[in-house]
């Protein structure tokens, strides 16, 4: 239950967590960011870490204050830590994919990877090639899923990396900017919480329409063939 209330808690407030973890020092603060980044992305059983909020709240606090001039994380060395952590986990997770794959999906542990979800993800590569892996990578539960399916369905190696790559970057520099240029704004700072409500609904509404059209698209052919007879 202690780790289900802190994965709750770093939904709500990356804020806060972020920083506790500082109150431990830089290099710590640094680890964890990594280390939540990369299970979000380089294992299948946890797609519903908030690599998007997480990001955010990080380039908050990479921010000079304005009345000191200092950073609590320095954005030269964060810069690096989230750049290198979904590119590795993707590498793992396209190779958790490949090799262990099939039996994972049969024996239904992972829960989240619902059959909706299965054929949306297979969908984007069916349809985009690799470079469904870039877009990908901007829609939770579709960003952890689409490096193991990569690796289920054959992909090459070579043709799946160059796009796995450049999404994981263009990523987690886009929101850990977002946070590092907009996080100081005073109306940022005081409605915190609903800004990152915000990114988790804008980052999880296109999968969510991309599910209900796949979910009411299917209904309509068979009442057309009912009709029909």
């Amino acid at each position: 239950m202690g780790f289900i209330n802190f994965l709750i808690e770093l939904l709500k407030d990356p804020r806060t967590i972020i920083a506790s973890w500082i109150t431990m020092g830089v290099a710590p603060t640094l680890g964890f960011i990594f280390l939540i980044v990369f299970i979000e992305t380089g294992v299948v059983f946890f797609p519903f870490l908030p690599g998007d909020s997480l990001l955010f709240a990080a380039g908050f606090f990479a921010a000079p204050d304005a009345a000191t001039g200092t950073a609590a994380l320095p954005i030269m060395a964060l810069l690096p830590i989230v750049w290198l952590a979904p590119v590795v986990g993707d590498q793992c997770n396209y190779f958790i994919g490949r090799f262990f794959g099939r039996r994972i999906i049969s024996s239904g542990k992972v829960k989240a990877m619902t059959p909706e979800r299965l054929e949306k993800t297979e969908g984007m590569i069916e349809k985009w090639g690799p470079l469904a892996v870039f877009i990908g990578r901007f829609f939770p539960f579709i960003r952890t899923f689409m490096p193991f399916i990569s690796g289920i369905s054959g992909m090459r190696w070579a043709r799946f990396t160059p796009f796995s790559v450049l999404g994981g970057l263009t990523w987690s520099t886009l929101f850990t900017l977002l946070g590092y240029y907009f996080g100081g704004i005073k109306i940022v700072q005081d409605n915190f919480e609903l800004v990152i409500v915000a990114i988790l609904l804008i980052s999880i509404l296109p999968t969510v329409i991309g599910l209900l059209k796949a979910k009411f698209g299917k209904k309509k052919p068979k009442t057309d063939e009912s009709e029909a007879a």
